[in-house]
């Protein structure tokens, strides 16, 4: 480069809870951004599935649990689903108007609705198969949602509601795109669907590590290759997220090999058609979730996962640690300068004060 990189960064403790202040600049890209990090609440607990509901967070997590926290009352409330003796975990988590969405992972597959109102839970869904394994849920609108998961057959398992999720219906394979033997879905953070616009994007990985495209809700699918890591049973991606119809990213690598970054991140412009490589050997290894930062015009991304928080300015060409926080799982904004993350054993607000 012609000109020196060059980086400062202040890191303060503000909570007793390892809170930081992150300040960092660097030569051509804005990186003149102070973040700091508090504690919603510590407990026992997994938490990979969250979603904003105007003041409240929901949240799906392991031992039976769903809830939410009321940022405007500092108030928590949770809830157990019990059916039989089974230990469910929750992994995926939507919403409608009205409702709120948690889906089990394993055999078998319970998908619950959730009145938002008095947190009534009723059973909506049940799948038994040894194989049965789902992933992530998401709603196009107050009627229509979609679930996905791991193959039980020769094409992935892809459940459609048209009633606003009082009945759900498993699209039969022959209505699917084909996948390779070793080709999945990850549960890591409710982020392998993302719905813009027309488009719903799904992302696999394993021994291939795709793109899948739908222009009508669910029902056609486009298949486009990407360049990221794969061939393995822990490679590929694992979080996707589009800032239009056409920009978007896609984020993870080898879970195995947590600390390469070499081919684990990548930027499409086209829909989703073509990838490139971003960030080679720069930034963060594994990662299990990523998000655009809102009215940051597309180039303003957030990810997080074992190798810590990373910023990027510049469309994910290059990035900047913000933290070495290492358990946290999903994260999903509120506005560019207020995210809530979520992982093992917390819930936390990351506040970004963007300097002129």
């Amino acid at each position: 480069m012609k000109n020196s990189i060059s980086f400062l960064m202040l890191i303060v403790l503000i909570f007793s809870c390892k809170s930081k202040v992150v300040n960092s600049q660097k030569e051509n890209v804005n990186y003149n951004v102070t973040v700091s990090f508090d504690t919603i609440f510590i407990d026992k607990i997994s938490i990979r599935a969250i979603l904003i509901d105007k003041n409240k967070v929901w949240y799906a997590a392991d031992k039976n649990r769903f809830g939410y926290y009321d940022l405007k009352k500092n108030k928590r409330v949770e809830r157990k689903i019990s059916k039989d003796s089974l230990q469910l975990e929750f992994r995926s988590i939507a919403q409608t108007e009205m409702a709120i969405f948690v889906l089990s992972i394993g055999n078998p597959a319970l998908l619950y609705k959730i009145n938002k109102k008095d947190l009534s839970a009723t059973l909506v869904y049940k799948e038994n198969h040894e194989k049965v394994f789902y992933d992530a849920i998401q709603f196009w609108n107050n009627k229509e949602g979609i679930a996905i998961g791991d193959p039980t057959q020769d094409c992935f398992s892809i459940l459609i509601t048209r009633d606003g999720g009082n009945s759900w219906n498993k699209i039969p394979c022959q209505n699917l795109p084909k996948i390779d033997e070793g080709e999945a879905f990850f549960a890591a953070s409710n982020t392998n669907i993302c719905i813009k616009g027309s488009k719903t994007f799904i992302v696999s990985g394993g021994n291939k590590s795709r793109v899948f495209v739908s222009e009508n809700k669910g029902i056609s699918w486009e298949v486009y290759e990407t360049p990221i890591k794969q061939g393995h049973a822990m490679t590929g991606i694992f979080s996707v997220d589009f800032f239009n119809e056409n920009k978007g990213i896609v984020v993870g690598g080898n879970y195995e090999e947590q600390f390469n970054n070499s081919a684990n991140k990548a930027i499409t412009k086209d829909g989703g058609k073509t990838w490139k490589l971003i960030g080679i050997n720069e930034g963060f290894g594994y990662a299990s979730c990523v998000q655009f930062i809102p009215y940051s015009n597309g180039n303003g991304l957030v990810t997080i996962g074992t190798t810590g928080i990373y910023l990027s300015n510049d469309q994910g060409n290059t990035w900047k640690k913000l933290s070495d926080e290492k358990n946290l799982f999903t994260i999903s904004f509120r506005n560019n300068a207020s995210a809530i993350a979520a992982g093992l054993d917390k819930l936390i607000r990351i506040s970004f004060h963007h300097k002129k």
